[in-house]
This record gives structure tokens, sequence and C-alpha cells, in this order.
């Protein structure tokens, strides 16, 4: 099966050496494409050099920016995303490309790694809030490692950030879309060198936020509803409360009853919104 592999690089010239013979020797027909985003480094030479095509970003345009550029360059229609920092295994590329027949996207799912537990609870996170917001089990809703249809990709990719955060957006793309998508445990393997280009406090902040207008963008009732529920439930409490010691019906209690009024309102027509827009990424 032809397929294109694509591995987002900043300053990753070190690993890039190891990597790409490696990805090679298990797909040596395979179109390995290397985006160079504004590295100072030499990753873009020890690319060329190892027979990758390369594209440059002119200065850091961000991983999300680099991969979407790195789609729209592939020539084949099952595309492979991978880090270019040693962290994928490439001997599992054949496995995720194999799985395509029966799928739209395989998303090699993070198995025996070692995280920092603010990491690993931070994915717990966002798993969860995923398969809430999907009705679907989500098990590694940030990977990026994975498998996909270009054709389908295409559809999303004004969609995708300019960020880290582009596996999120890309899988609940699919998902809500109903393009059948599949975990698949993959055996990821620590840096090879240099360190995580990922923030515990900005980037963290950065994903719940993607994460929380993800949820909005796709399935607005999943936020809307529990919100305008949350105020009701207050206004009632409240009401009871002002009844019972003072038998009056407040200020406060109209408030918060008119606000999960509104709040369910907005979630219905965020609701018509979201499914106008998922119709018309399907023409």
């Amino acid at each position: 099966m032809k397929i294109s592999v694509i591995l987002p690089a900043y300053n990753e010239a070190q690993s890039l050496q190891n990597l790409l013979p490696r990805i090679k020797a298990v797909c040596p027909e395979a179109e390995i494409i290397v985006v160079d985003d504004g590295s100072c480094d030499g990753t873009a030479a020890v690319a060329a050099a190892c027979g990758a095509v390369v594209v440059s970003n002119p200065y850091n345009m961000g991983n999300g920016a680099a991969v979407k550029r790195g789609i729209r360059q592939a020539a084949c229609e099952n595309v492979v995303l991978m880090d270019s920092d040693g962290q994928h295994p490439p001997e599992a590329i054949p496995l995720l490309v194999e799985a395509l027949a029966a799928y739209d996207m395989v998303v090699g799912s993070r198995v025996n790694v070692r995280q920092e537990l603010w990491r690993k609870s931070a994915n717990g996170i966002y798993n969860a809030l995923a398969s809430y917001v999907t009705g679907v089990k989500i098990e590694d809703l940030t990977s990026g490692f994975r498998a996909f249809k270009k054709s389908k990709a295409m559809k999303f990719l004004y969609l995708l950030p300019n960020t880290f955060s582009y596996p999120s957006t890309l899988t609940l793309a699919f998902i809500k879309a109903s393009y059948p998508v599949k975990f698949l445990p993959a055996d990821i393997q620590a840096r090879q060198s240099g360190k995580s280009k990922i923030s515990l406090v900005s980037d963290g902040l950065r994903f719940l936020a993607i994460i929380l207008r993800i949820a909005v963008f796709f399935s607005p009732l999943k936020i809307f509803l529990p919100a305008a529920a949350a105020f009701f439930a207050a206004g009632l409490f409240y009401y009871a409360y002002t009844f019972f010691y003072f038998y009056r019906f407040t200020n406060m209690s109209a408030l918060l009853f008119t606000t999960s009024v509104l709040v369910f309102l907005l979630g219905l027509i965020s609701e018509q919104i979201a499914s106008l827009r998922m119709d018309k990424s399907e023409n």
C-alpha cells in the first residue's frame, strides 16, 4: 500500500539521523516528508541527505501548521503522521496502515510509556472529556502517531490549530463525522535527544481550553446542558432556602432560573450551528 509519512520537525537533526533510515527500512516505498518548522540546527539538510522530501517553513509556525503543510504536500491517499523525536516506532507503521483497510483513521495509542504525573493526569482528563463529548471511548486523544485517509482529513484541515493540539481536533472531527476510528496499542519510546517542547502551564492550559472549544464546536449541548442544569439546581436550592426561612421568592432565584433557560437556549442554537457546519464539511 502506497503511503506518505509526514514528520513535523523543529531542531530534530540528531534524532532524524537515526529515525529516517529506520522508516526507510520498514517502508522502502513510502514517500517521507519532513516539514522543517524553522529549525536552526541543520534539520532540513539531514532530512534531504536521508532522501526525504523537505518542506521548509520560513519561521517557526507551530507543530500543527507543519502538519497541515505536510498533509497538503502528501501524494498518497494513505498518510502516516509521526513525531520526529524518535518516540514513535517505525516498526508499527505497517500495523497502522494495514488497519486502514477497515478504518478511516488509526491512532497509535500509547502503552507502557513513562510520563510525568502531571502529563499522565492531564491526558486522562482529556480522554475522559473527549469520550463524554463524542459518546465513544477514546483511549489516546493527543497521540501524534496515526494513519488516516488524506481525502477525509482534508475536509477538516481548516479546523486544525497551529499548535500541538491538532491530534485532538482531528480525532474528534473524524468521530463526529462518523468516520470509523480505531485505537491501536503502540509501544512508544522515550525521546532520543533534547527536551519536550510542551510546557506544563502554558500548553496545559491551552490544551484544556482547546478541548473545551472543540467540545462546544462539535457537541455544544454536552457542555451547555450540564451548565444549564447547574444554574437551575442552584436556583432551586436557593429558592428552597429563602422560602423555608423567609417565605419569599428572591431576585437571585429568578436570576438563576433565567440564566439556566438562556444557557439551554444558547446550547440549542449552538447545536444547530454545529450540525450545519458538519453538513457543510461533507460537501
